[in-house]
Order: structure tokens, then C-alpha cells, then sequence
């Protein structure tokens, strides 16, 4: 059974494989252009870092919990926002320009936040290097397969190369094949325990 499901998990993941790839692409790309803004002083960037943050600490339950101590509380919650958000971004790639833009200000967020509050690059010692970009790279790893997997269902809908590889049965009026769909659930379904692995080492090793 165990085979079974590596089998059907890895087939799904090579049907996804353009999409999950250029959506990580984008994040990588995005990451880096806010990461070089916030550390070469933009003013835009910098504002936009610090009204992000300042508003997590005072409105999130999520840092709430974790400034009363409750770190396996705010893991538990920040999982199941992410998993909210790979889903958000698995149906925003049917549309796929949207699902890229989708990724493009994810990535965004986590390149301007390579700051401190002080605009001090986390990057400057090893041990909270090593924090950010684990942390970082944890994260967008599940949010690349699932929002992929979005990008797969648009593509597998309108492309040539979709109607290529997808030749099965297709859902009335979406166009998405039944096949599509599956390979999305699976890709889906593998990245939960991905965002959860993420949102431990976050909070727990701060």
C-alpha cells in the first residue's frame, strides 16, 4: 500500500513538474528582489517590512500565543494558516498569472523580512542565518508544491501541452481533467505535513 502511494505521489509529481518548478523559480526570484531592497535601505521596502510585522505582533493570535509562551500552540495555528494559504494558491493557479502573482508577494514577504527590527540583516551571524533561511526554505518548499500544483491544473486546462498529458475525462465547464485533479490532491496532500515540519522548527527553535 505503502508503494502504492509513493507510486502515485511521484507519477503526480512529474506530471506537476513545469509548474512546481517555475513557481519556485518565482519565489526564489522574488525572495532575492526584496531581500536586496530591504538591504540596500529602499524606503518603500523597509516601510512595508516594519507595518507587516508591527501589525502581526499586535493583531496575530499566532505571536500572541508566542509571547505568552506557547510555542506549540502558535506552531499548531501557523500550520493551519499556511495550510489555508497553499490551498488559496493551489486554486489561484488555475488561473495561472494570478497564481504567479500570488507567489511573486509571498516571496516578496519573505525576502523583506531578512531584516530586524533595527534594519540589521539577519544574515550577519551564522545562528540566526541559519534560522531564517531553514526557516524560509521549509516553508517554500510545500508552498511551491502546492501553489505548482495550481499552476498545473490551469495549465492541464487551457495548454497544449496539458491537453498532451492530461487525455482523460475533464471536469464540465472548468475544463480541469479528473486526472489533473487527483494529481493536485496528492501534491496537496504531501505538503501539509511539510508546512507543520515548518511551523515546528519556527517556533520551536527561536
Amino acid at each position: 500500500m505503502l508503494r502504492e502511494f509513493l507510486d502515485r505521489v511521484r507519477e503526480a509529481l512529474r506530471r506537476a513538474r513545469f509548474g512546481i518548478a517555475t513557481v519556485a523559480l518565482t519565489y526564489a526570484i522574488s525572495v532575492l528582489a526584496g531581500g536586496a531592497l530591504v538591504h540596500g535601505g529602499n524606503r518603500f521596502a523597509l516601510g512595508y517590512r516594519d507595518r507587516l510585522v508591527g501589525r502581526a505582533w499586535k493583531e496575530s493570535v499566532i505571536m500572541r500565543n508566542l509571547q505568552q509562551g506557547n510555542r506549540l500552540h502558535a506552531a499548531a495555528l501557523d500550520a493551519a494558516g499556511n495550510a489555508f494559504g497553499g490551498a488559496a494558491s493551489l486554486l489561484a493557479g488555475y488561473f495561472p498569472p494570478a497564481g504567479y502573482l500570488v507567489t511573486m508577494s509571498r516571496g516578496w514577504i519573505g525576502g523583506v523580512v531578512a531584516v530586524d527590527n533595527d534594519h540589521r540583516s539577519r544574515l550577519s551571524t551564522p545562528r540566526e542565518a541559519f534560522y531564517y533561511l531553514t526557516t524560509l526554505i521549509l516553508q517554500l518548499i510545500p508552498y511551491s508544491l502546492a501553489g505548482g500544483a495550481g499552476v498545473n491544473l490551469g495549465l492541464a486546462s487551457f495548454s497544449k501541452r496539458g491537453r498532451a498529458v492530461y487525455q482523460g475525462r475533464r471536469v464540465q465547464w472548468l475544463l480541469v481533467p479528473y486526472q489533473a485533479l487527483g494529481d493536485a490532491g496528492w501534491i496537496y496532500l504531501i505538503s501539509l505535513p511539510l508546512f507543520a515540519a515548518a511551523s515546528l522548527f519556527e517556533f520551536m527553535a527561536v
